[in-house]
């Protein structure tokens, strides 16, 4: 008996080292100018075929998905078509039957498994990471199944109608985003950086926060959008992570502080731990916490969760963009 197809991508979380957030748009996205690093903690995302799959030429070929966290998981059942990894799968699938000739094409129904090691609506992209890889598995079993194979940049494209972060998800590494933030430019970037993340359990929704930080605005003429990202493009190629620390920025620190008060007392906690630098990550609410080194950064997240009003872990950036895996 044929045994299933399986493919299997992994893309991986991110932190903002500098995170300004300019006017609101027409579109009602907000002008970034961030610098993205992605962090080696994985999301994994399967994608199988049963030997007895039936074939389909329209409609979405996932029938079902299934989640394993290896984090909290949330009180919602994300495993709907709404979730972004099914609609990646959609979108790849789409854009191949939008090509000329391929309206005939039976394609095998499948099923999505993900690994999930990033916080849920925490800040770090998880669910953008779980649509890059689901963009890029999706790709191989299209080249399996129709002999046809998108290129990254086009993936990347796709992946900008999904949401933001996904093609920076799908890039890796360290990249000046501006525009939504998925205007993307490679940075150079030298030795490594170690990070303690923690967070809790409660997320707090991006458009939110965005909205809560325009709000402030209106009455603290001080929160002004920092969009200038030179000092950490210069501290980058210096590699040293006490500059790098001293150069981190995030625009939305100060309303995700005032929409999670419980952040500011992590905060001071943390801080009381010695980290190079306490930022929060994103959108939030996950504290991002520099470290000296990996020993220093274990500390820190040992210490902060030994309560369990916190959860957490120690990731090293910059990490690899989204790639396949046996």
């Amino acid at each position: 008996m044929i045994s299933a197809q399986r493919f299997t991508a992994r893309a991986y979380g991110k932190v903002n080292l500098h995170l300004g957030v300019g006017e609101a748009r027409s579109d009602g996205y907000h002008e970034l100018a961030t610098v993205f690093q992605s962090v080696d903690r994985p999301e994994t995302v399967s994608l199988v075929v049963a030997s007895d799959a039936r074939r389909v030429s329209h409609g979405s070929v996932v029938e079902r998905m299934s989640t394993d966290f290896r984090v909290n998981e949330p009180e919602m059942d994300i495993d709907t078509p709404t979730n972004l990894a099914w609609r990646a799968v959609d979108a790849v699938v789409e854009a191949y039957r939008g090509l000329p000739g391929t309206d005939h094409v039976a394609l095998p129904t499948l099923s999505i498994e993900v690994l999930k090691t990033v916080f849920v609506a925490g800040g770090m992209a998880g669910g953008s990471a779980d649509a890059a890889a689901a963009l890029v598995a999706a790709n191989h079993y299209l080249s399996y199944y129709a002999q046809h194979h998108f290129s990254e940049a086009v993936l990347m494209r796709i992946g900008a109608t999904l949401g933001a972060d996904v093609p920076f998800c799908v890039m890796g590494g360290t990249a000046l985003g501006t525009g939504r933030g998925d205007n993307l430019a490679p940075m150079l970037t030298r030795g490594e950086f170690w990070w303690a993340f923690v967070s809790q359990q409660e997320g707090l929704s991006t458009g939110t926060v965005f909205e809560h930080l325009d709000d402030m605005r209106h009455n603290d003429p001080s929160l002004v959008p920092r969009m200038d990202t030179g000092r950490i493009a210069r501290s980058l190629v210096g590699g040293d992570p006490i500059a790098v620390a001293g150069a981190l920025h995030n625009d939305l620190q100060a309303a995700a502080v005032t929409l999670h008060p419980n952040l500011r007392r992590t905060m001071n906690e943390a801080m009381g731990l010695n980290p190079l630098r306490a930022i929060v990550s994103g959108s939030g609410p996950t504290l991002a916490l520099l470290c000296e080194n990996r020993e220093h950064a274990q500390r820190v997240v040992d210490a902060l969760t030994a309560t369990v009003a916190y959860e957490g872990f120690v990731a090293r950036g910059p990490a690899p963009g989204t790639h396949m895996v046996d």
